[in-house]
């Protein structure tokens, strides 16, 4: 190859070697985004439930089937109730969210973990037999009492209102039972009451309400019980509830409760987190006993900070995304579009020097010949030799024939023609050379 043809394939390389850089560092670019700034949720996820038969359990299976739904497996693992969760949310990485309890949760708890919301009013239901009567809680010392398994938040604020009423747990015969265990104990008599904290749809609530022999505790002093412990409010169960025909209960019957929370890991993917949401409006969101049509999922607990994300659904319902795309779209979507920002950032300042390049491209097609012809002309002064004049002659032939398969847009073809122009001069001094010698 002619040292002039090795000097017009430079820049040519260069330029395409560029290019392929240039596009490569994109695509790395665009899949490092796309795979760690916004990486797709995971398809299974973990829920701690609480005591089998209780509402956490009632509830975690809606929550499985809704996220079902949306090719989401979330898988349940039983506990022993609020403070249990509370423990394995903070040390096991497998657990991912749960429900937990009002009051349970303090500010130490909230580097690794948000409030989702609080979805549902969970009474603190206390039957008793009726051979036992109880309208004060003191009515219970001495007596055998389950104030739930060890690891409730049952546990937990039995031994907080016991307090509160001047008894100490000595002061009791208090087992460790909660759910369908205490009750069968109640039923049997082996035991004369018990603290149960769940929601009103939980089988084994609605089981003791009907049970005979047994009643639900009408308690003196509630709003002082909601005073000294600030995690409870009250609540009224009407008359007739159960069995408007008896009507069981009889009379209203003022609860203590507190609130049921979600809680998450703080890591958990926004995307499951808004999905989620979405599971708890449609889990939580229906008029209920305690409640009425879209009281909750919201925002009433302060144990926790709350998810940023969860708190603009809970204000402005679901993603704009999300409210129109089904979720796996809406998430590929979304993660598209973080991707595509900065790498679009990055284009808007390079699109400002984009005509020059373009411009500077289209005139290097004319330009790159000009170093030939002035090796030429440059040579042309010191040469006689026929031989050297006619290699230069053929040389000049190639670069016209070059010039003459160039192709630029008309705003470019000034130079192309000057190129030609100037290619002629040199052929005219050569010629007059050759004849010269």
């Amino acid at each position: 190859m002619h040292a002039f043809d090795r000097l017009r394939e430079g820049p040519r390389i260069l330029l395409v070697f560029s290019l392929v850089a240039a596009l490569a560092a994109v695509v790395a670019t665009f899949w490092l985004l796309f795979h760690y700034v916004r990486p797709a949720p995971p398809h299974t996820v973990t829920m701690l439930t609480g005591a089998p038969g209780g509402a956490y359990a009632l509830y975690a299976e809606r929550y499985r089937e809704a996220l079902a739904r949306e090719g989401i497996t979330l898988v349940l693992e039983p506990t022993s109730g609020s403070v249990e969760n509370l423990r394995r949310l903070k040390t096991d990485p497998r657990a991912e969210l749960g429900f937990i309890q009002s009051g349970i949760a303090h500010e130490p708890d909230s580097s690794d973990l948000m409030v989702l919301g609080s979805m549902y009013f969970e009474p603190v239901w206390i039957f008793h037999r009726l051979e036992v009567p109880l309208e004060r809680l003191t009515a219970l010392a001495g007596r055998r009492v389950a104030i739930g398994a060890t690891g409730s938040g049952t546990q937990l604020l039995a031994l907080q209102m016991l307090a509160a009423t001047g008894l100490a747990a000595s002061d009791i015969e208090w087992l460790a039972l909660g759910g369908e265990e205490a009750a069968d104990a109640l039923g049997e008599g082996r035991i004369d009451a018990l603290f149960m904290i769940a929601g009103a749809e939980a089988p084994t609530v609605r089981r003791l309400l009907a049970a005979p022999g047994i009643e639900l505790a009408r308690l003196e002093h509630v709003d002082a019980y909601a005073r000294r412990i600030p995690q409870l409010t009250s609540q009224t169960l009407p008359a007739g509830t159960v069995d408007l025909a008896g009507p069981h209960p009889p009379e209203d019957v003022r609860l203590l409760g507190a609130t049921a929370n979600l809680v998450a890991r703080a890591d958990l993917h926004p995307a499951i987190v808004s999905l989620l949401m979405l599971a708890a409006r449609e889990v939580h969101g229906q008029p209920g006993l305690f409640q009425g049509a879209g009281d909750y999922p919201a925002l009433r607990t302060r144990d926790l900070p709350p998810s940023k994300l969860a708190q603009r659904f809970i204000e402005s319902g679901p993603p704009f995304l999300q409210r129109y795309l089904p979720f796996w779209l809406a998430v590929l979507t979304d993660r598209l579009l973080v991707s595509l920002l900065p790498l679009i950032a990055l284009l808007i300042p390079l699109s400002r020097v984009a005509p020059a390049l373009y411009a500077w491209r289209m005139r290097s097609r004319v330009y790159r010949w000009y170093g030939e012809l002035k090796f030429l002309e440059n040579r042309l002064h010191g040469t006689h030799d026929p031989h050297t004049l006619r290699e230069d002659l053929a040389q000049l032939d190639a670069i016209e024939e070059h010039a003459h398969a160039i192709r630029v847009p008309l705003a470019y073809s000034g130079e192309l023609y000057t190129l030609r122009e100037h290619i002629q001069l040199v052929r005219r001094k050569l010629l007059e050379r050759s004849a010269n010698t």
